[in-house]
């Protein structure tokens, strides 16, 4: 059986953890769903699992993905040839985290630079960056006044559909 938290369900997502001890009294915020997984092994369930326990319920995923990252060049990943787009490269802890939600397709995402407040949108390339890490091209570092291993927060966003363009 899978183990499901609470803070799933309120909307807040942390990391996963094994279910607490039934000792201590606290097995009611966990709430099972079915599905097998290695025992011990930390487990939130599948998505589909997720998302059915929610809505019998009446709840809804969380929508809202924010971290921060220490923010490296694509030069930096052995991949100087993506410099010139317009995507990121993000861990593959994020992928976890961003399957749970319910965000919309394409993921687009908000990079600020927390010191000064400068901000664009992107999209993501893949999730093969390491942990705590996230590589942008070099020209969005530069708008951003970011240098290499600066910090810098992503958040997903939806973003509406531009209706005009001005060549």
């Amino acid at each position: 059986r899978r183990l499901l938290p609470l803070s799933v369900l309120r909307g807040t997502v942390r990391d996963a953890g094994p279910p607490p001890p039934a000792s201590h009294g606290t097995r009611a915020a966990w709430r099972e769903t079915p599905g097998s997984g290695a025992p011990g092994a930390p487990s939130w369930g599948g998505r589909a699992a997720a998302m059915a326990f929610l809505g019998a319920h009446g709840m809804r995923a969380p929508t809202t993905y924010e971290h921060s990252f220490h923010c490296f060049s694509m030069a930096v990943a052995g991949r100087p040839n993506l410099e010139d787009g317009d995507k990121i490269l993000l861990p593959p802890s994020s992928l976890e985290l961003l399957a749970r939600m319910q965000v919309e397709y394409p993921m687009l995402f908000e990079l600020v630079n927390p010191e000064t407040t400068g901000h664009t949108h992107c999209g993501v390339l893949e999730f093969s960056a390491e942990e705590g890490r996230c590589h942008i091209p070099f020209w969005m570092m530069e708008n951003l006044c970011l240098g290499e291993g600066a910090m810098i927060n992503v958040k997903n966003v939806s973003l509406p559909k531009a209706r005009f363009v001005k060549f």
